[in-house]
């Protein structure tokens, strides 16, 4: 077959689709199923995805004991940067006497936190692969003529391993990876996959029952939330760069604080309002620092020098020479105040805290400390 021939255009690069976890585990358990009730031993199996797009997969590893068959499909994750590339999805069918069962085996994790699509204690197999699987089942037992019943377990050798590496620790799903895919197909560098991701951290947050959040970028505030305030870990969800994605989806969960911490270097953005800090959709943090400079009274040549610097710690530097950072950095946080509150619309309550790993806090919203020491001093 050799790899999936489907494409996608990014900024104007060419990027090759692969195929989720989720057809995976359909395909093979399609295929263990046609070995089990003597239909043959397929090199392939045919699928159709959800988004419409049919699959032909290789099959692998292919064996047939009494009672059992077992086979697995290779994960292509296509031009996409994904954990799971090249892992062997394995299905494993047995007859039973009614009814379709579908469980995980080794290297499926378990969800052991409400909030996400599967149920506590059940294996992390999302609701449209489970769709799939089953369809795929129920297409070969009536082409096989077979009424009695399937169990299906699906199966990833190294599973537990590759998800300490994923975001599945952080979603309470232990001892092993998911099964994805709404559309059956992997898109690469999805955006819409990153948010979804953050959204489900969301999700696992409010159904413990939290009605307070905090967002940060990344890695940066994460270590300085840790090393600097007295937050429970657990109501912390990074938004990498989209933060009016995830600005929004707390307004339908029903948060009713969030605090938003971190690293100048992106959150100085959101005093221009830009919600999504990706380096290409806007960087605007010496435009900012310069404006507001000038609003307090620097003049040409400083804020020349502003314009120059390349980071925003160079800038701070600038600043404090002049003797103008308190005043700027409180401009700029009444800006960052005004957009956060403009994109909740009332929903919550809003505040930032902005900082530098050079000089620490930089700048704060009005009501940052109080909403920081709320949240401090909830009970995890």
């Amino acid at each position: 077959m050799g790899k999936l021939d489907y494409y996608i255009y990014q900024n104007g690069e060419r990027l090759r689709c692969g195929y989720t976890t989720g057809s995976c585990a359909a395909g093979a358990a399609a295929a263990a199923v046609q070995m089990l009730l003597g239909l043959g031993r397929p090199a392939q199996v045919g699928i159709k995805t959800p988004k419409g797009i049919p699959l032909t997969l290789d099959i692998e590893d292919i064996h047939l004991a009494e009672g059992a068959a077992s086979c697995a499909v290779r994960k292509d994750g296509g031009d996409d940067i994904d954990a799971t590339d090249g892992l062997c999805i394995y299905a494993t069918a047995r007859k039973r006497e009614t009814g379709f069962l579908l469980t995980g085996g080794a290297g499926i994790g378990t969800v052991t936190r409400p909030g996400l699509e599967c149920a506590v204690g059940e294996a992390a197999i999302n609701r449209v692969p489970r769709r799939m699987i089953r369809e795929a089942v129920e297409r070969v037992c009536v082409e096989a003529g077979y009424e009695g019943g399937i169990w299906v377990e699906i199966s990833v050798p190294g599973g537990e391993e590759i998800a300490r590496r994923t975001f599945n620790p952080r979603l309470g799903i232990e001892g092993g990876i998911s099964i994805l895919g709404t559309s059956g197909i992997v898109e690469p560098m999805s955006e819409k996959a990153l948010i979804a991701t953050i959204e489900a951290e969301m999700d696992v947050i409010r159904a413990a029952g939290r009605r307070e959040i905090v967002l940060t970028p990344g890695n940066y505030g994460a270590d300085f939330i840790a090393g600097h305030t007295r937050i429970d870990p657990g109501r912390t969800v990074k938004c990498s760069n989209f933060l009016g994605e995830a600005l929004d989806y707390a307004a339908r969960c029903g948060f009713r604080q969030v605090l938003l911490i971190g690293h100048a270097g992106k959150l100085i953005k959101v005093a221009a309002g830009v919600m999504n800090t990706h380096s290409r959709t806007a960087d605007c943090r010496m435009e900012v620092l310069t404006a507001h400079a000038a609003l307090c009274g620097a003049g040409k040549e400083t804020a020349a020098r502003l314009m120059g610097c390349v980071t925003v710690d160079d800038a701070v530097s600038v600043l404090r020479e002049e003797g103008l950072l308190a005043h700027v950095m409180a401009s700029v946080m009444e800006r960052v105040a005004f957009y956060l509150e403009a994109r909740a619309k009332g929903a919550f309550e809003t505040g930032a805290i902005l900082f530098s790993n050079r000089f620490g806090v930089l700048g704060q919203t009005e009501n940052a400390e109080k909403l920081r020491k709320e949240m401090e001093g909830k009970a995890k």
